[in-house]
């Protein structure tokens, strides 16, 4: 058995070969192994006690920064390690490994990653790095000797955690291909744990086509790399079958969706939602304006569709033309113009998001002037203002940059014009249907969304979760509307299934692994994962690293123990 140590090696092939047992095996084998009994030494009659670190018995913290795209990783991370036996649990200081999922975006959230990872090692917890700041920054000296988890790579979370564990640095970077062709990335029918078990969170696709000059993400997730259609029908299907009642399209850019497959954004929504139940939602994700300008009579009709939500994220990030190209934004303002404005006309009441950069270097005042009159023109609902931070290794990094002064006074002064005023007043009185997701911050009512994605606080009532109900509107905050019930009206569930439990493990056969731990199935279940990872107790002997090689692993491990 390989000692512990410090040195860096360079990939997890150097220790597990491919005739090597899988993970997702080991959990399959572990109940069918019998380990041979071996007589325990003694010296002056006291029983010689090893010292063991038995991969896949540990408690596991997580943290994610970020986007949809990177909370649907951490989500594919927990699961496989829940899945696999580790114990994913909400207290930090009771962990014995933290698993850290980055954002690269801006300063602030890298500054929270690289503190986490100062607390964790103070504490002396073994640290697993993972998510875009790792993958673009691997030799950043605050990840010296720590195990890394490329954003390609999340599907091997369980052998990078099993090395990290026994104290081993392992670094999974590199990305996944097919005959040449880079992939989207792991396999979307992983285990997983979702955060909240009515969402469904999937990418369709990761990277870009853009080179953004302020963009870091770039480094990170790489050019555009989409998933077949059918792998992303197959994942909504079975998120349905699991109870989810809303669906969460995310990338970095869903516009440019299929375009290195010989596929468009348009073709698989409509195949989507074929598959959504009556009540069910789908929600869009981010989209750049220079890829949905060709699809915007498909995108309105989609729009329209009552299973989908009339929504859509643009980002504009400037309305100076000069701005936009110093950031290669590759449009111009009209064409954002013309998205918004032939999307309000052909769907009614939309909700156009949109982000917007203050200070990106080179901004003049009347660059920030013409900005100010686009949020004046359009009013949006929910916008995104970020003040300007240079990100290391970008073009923007290398430009003159505008005072930090006036960066701070653009962003207050479009963050007081946004409070300014209030889109949903006209709102009040309505009678609305609402899909009922979350819970509030303040857990004093439940959230839910109507057709346009508006935030609506209903009453806190266990029968409403996961249901689609009709409200009165009584009351209109900036961001959120307040809804009655209307007395008369029945909850309807669009779910075909009863959700998983909060914690509990997407693909796995119900009560057999939650958390990590065992459920009273586990033992009489002949089938330990659906899909790809369906292995019945018999397959597993056709498998030639199957229950013989991993009987002879642990007993091999035992005998070095005692």
């Amino acid at each position: 058995m390989p000692s512990a140590c410090d040195s860096l090696i360079d990939d997890i092939e150097d220790m597990v070969s491919s005739s090597d047992v899988t993970p997702h095996e080991r959990q399959s084998a572990r109940k069918s192994i019998i380990p041979r009994s071996k007589k325990k030494k003694t010296v002056n009659s006291e029983v010689l006690q090893a010292d063991s670190l038995i991969p896949g018995t540990q408690k596991i913290w997580m943290k994610t920064w970020g986007c949809s795209h990177n909370n649907s990783d951490g989500e594919y991370m927990a699961g496989q390690l829940a899945a696999s036996g580790y114990q994913i649990i909400d207290d930090p200081s009771e962990a014995d490994l933290w698993l850290l999922n980055s954002c690269t975006v801006k300063n602030p959230a890298e500054d929270h990653f690289r503190n986490s990872i100062r607390k964790a090692q103070d504490q002396d917890k073994k640290v697993v790095v993972a998510g875009c700041v790792p993958q673009a920054q691997p030799r950043m000296d605050y990840l010296k000797g720590l195990s890394i988890i490329g954003v390609q790579q999340i599907d091997r979370v369980v052998e990078v955690v099993d090395e990290a564990v026994k104290g081993h640095s392992v670094r999974l970077l590199s990305q996944k291909k097919n005959g040449g062709r880079r992939l989207g990335g792991a396999r979307l029918d992983l285990p997983k744990i979702r955060k909240n078990p009515l969402i469904e969170i999937i990418s369709i696709n990761t990277g870009c086509l853009n080179a953004c000059t302020y963009c870091k993400t770039k480094h990170a997730r790489g050019d555009l790399a989409s998933y077949p259609i059918e792998e992303l029908v197959e994942r909504t299907r079975q998120s349905f079958q699991e109870g989810v009642c809303e669906i969460w399209l995310t990338s970095e850019d869903t516009g440019a969706y299929g375009r290195d497959i010989g596929t468009d954004l348009p073709t698989l929504l409509w195949r989507l939602v074929d598959e959504i139940p009556e009540g069910a939602m789908l929600r869009l994700g981010m989209t750049n304006p220079p890829y949905i300008l060709e699809h915007l009579e498909e995108m309105a009709k989609i729009l329209n569709h009552p299973r989908v939500y009339a929504f859509l994220h643009v980002p504009v990030q400037s309305a100076s033309d000069s701005v936009l190209m110093d950031m290669k934004r590759e449009y111009c303002i009209n064409d954002f113009k013309t998205v918004v404005n032939f999307l309000k006309e052909r769907v009614s009441g939309i909700t156009i998001a949109t982000d917007v950069i203050c200070g990106f270097p080179g901004e003049t005042e009347e660059d920030f002037r013409e900005t100010m009159d686009l949020v004046k023109l359009y009013r949006f609902p929910s916008l995104f203002i970020n003040q300007f931070y240079s990100r290391p290794g970008t073009p923007a990094a290398k430009m003159e940059q505008v005072p930090a002064h006036i960066k701070k006074q653009r962003t207050k002064e479009l963050s007081q014009l946004f409070h300014s005023y209030n889109t949903y007043d006209h709102k009040v009185g309505e009678r609305q249907h609402v899909l009922v997701t979350e819970e509030s911050f303040d857990a004093q009512y439940y959230v839910a969304h109507n057709k346009f994605y508006e935030q609506v606080l209903v009453p806190k009532r266990t029968e409403f979760k996961g249901k689609m109900i009709e409200v009165d509107i009584y009351e209109a905050g900036k961001h959120f509307l307040k809804g009655r019930p209307v007395e008369d009206s029945t909850p309807f569930t669009p779910s075909i299934a009863a959700p998983l439990q909060k914690g509990e493990v997407s693909g796995m056969i119900p009560e057999l692994i939650t958390n990590g731990g065992h459920g009273p199935a586990a033992e009489n279940s002949s089938f330990l994962l659906m899909g790809p990872y369906s292995l019945d107790r018999e397959g597993l002997k056709t498998l030639g690293i199957g229950l013989t090689l991993a009987a002879a692993i642990l007993a091999f491990i035992v005998e070095k123990l005692y």
